[in-house]
């Protein structure tokens, strides 16, 4: 089991909120070192985080924020940004304040070293993990991998089929799996995907004469691109007064393997305001060495090979 999930994965079971309930529970979950979450309501002026503990106070000093803090590597809006949300952590003690009040003294880069020692660093290119949607940027989206450590998937590896920025495909908080593509000194880079279906896979969920919903993701002078599936894009014919974003109805005139495209006749396009769709995954083991997208029939190759750097 894997015992370094991303933030807030642990957050609501019953063995962390056993482990908060009172001093005593707490005094048992630093001596057996037990990974603990709770939400950080405060990040002060010396970016010390004060977590919202049941039974006593607790503060992360700031050099144990993150990883890399003390060391200058990482920047303090890693500790800035969670204010708010939940974050992981080891209790190093208990003390008293001035006030004579219990307070819990709490590391979370110490958990996070952990994670990289254990679990991260002994990730191999092609491996499938949990991560957690924690930002969107127009070039990328940055995941949760681990106890809080980041890793940006660009976006050009989140789908086949184009998007102009990664809020089309994810939402923020969202679970996801992703692939480890490389892995250097502290970091791990990431791709998705792959996980979404070769040609074929998506292909096979449509027929010639049917009419199904898509996504409009480009306009062209030739014709308007609609993405009937994460992985699966078509070609319809030019259309005045339509957009990229919109919802479009389309008439599925030929599927070609073995040119790999789809013919399509759009009926009509529309506004729409509905989230991302759930993430479909055409893989479920926990790696893969080799992923090939185009048919064997097709002329073109595309694929992505898995191999140690």
């Amino acid at each position: 089991m894997n015992n370094y999930l991303p933030e807030g994965s642990r957050f609501h079971t019953a063995e962390n909120q056993a482990a908060l309930h009172s001093v005593a529970t707490m005094e048992h979950a630093m001596y057996a070192g037990t990974i603990l979450e709770a939400r950080a309501i405060l990040c002060d002026s010396n970016h010390d985080l004060t977590v919202q503990l049941p039974c006593m106070k607790g503060r992360i000093p700031r050099e144990e924020g993150a990883m890399g803090i003390a060391e200058g590597t990482t920047r303090d809006i890693a500790l800035i940004a969670r204010a708010g949300k939940p974050v992981c952590f080891r209790i190093l003690r208990i003390e008293n304040d001035k006030s004579g009040e219990p307070i819990a003294i709490l590391s979370r880069r110490s958990v996070q070293e952990e994670c990289w020692a254990k679990y991260l660093s002994q990730c191999r290119p092609g491996d499938i993990i949990p991560a957690r949607v924690t930002h969107l940027e127009r070039f990328g989206a940055f995941m949760d991998i681990g106890c809080g450590i980041p890793s940006l998937l660009p976006i050009d590896t989140i789908s086949v089929s184009r998007i102009a920025h990664p809020r089309d495909r994810f939402t923020v908080g969202q679970s996801i799996r992703a692939i480890v593509r490389q892995v250097e000194p502290n970091r791990i880079h990431l791709t998705h995907r792959e996980l979404l279906g070769t040609w074929e896979e998506n292909a096979a969920q449509f027929s010639a004469g049917q009419t199904v919903a898509g996504i409009i993701r480009s306009v062209e002078s030739y014709g308007v691109f609609v993405e009937l599936t994460p992985n699966l894009a078509g070609l319809a014919e030019p259309h005045e007064g339509v957009s990229a974003g919109q919802c479009a109805s389309v008439y599925i005139k030929a599927i070609l393997p073995e040119k790999m495209k789809v013919k399509l006749i759009l009926i009509d396009a529309f506004d729409h305001t509905d989230p991302p769709a759930p993430m479909q995954y055409f893989i479920q083991d926990d790696h893969i060495d080799r992923w090939q997208y185009t048919p064997e029939k097709s002329g073109r190759l595309i694929e992505t090979v898995f191999t140690e750097q």
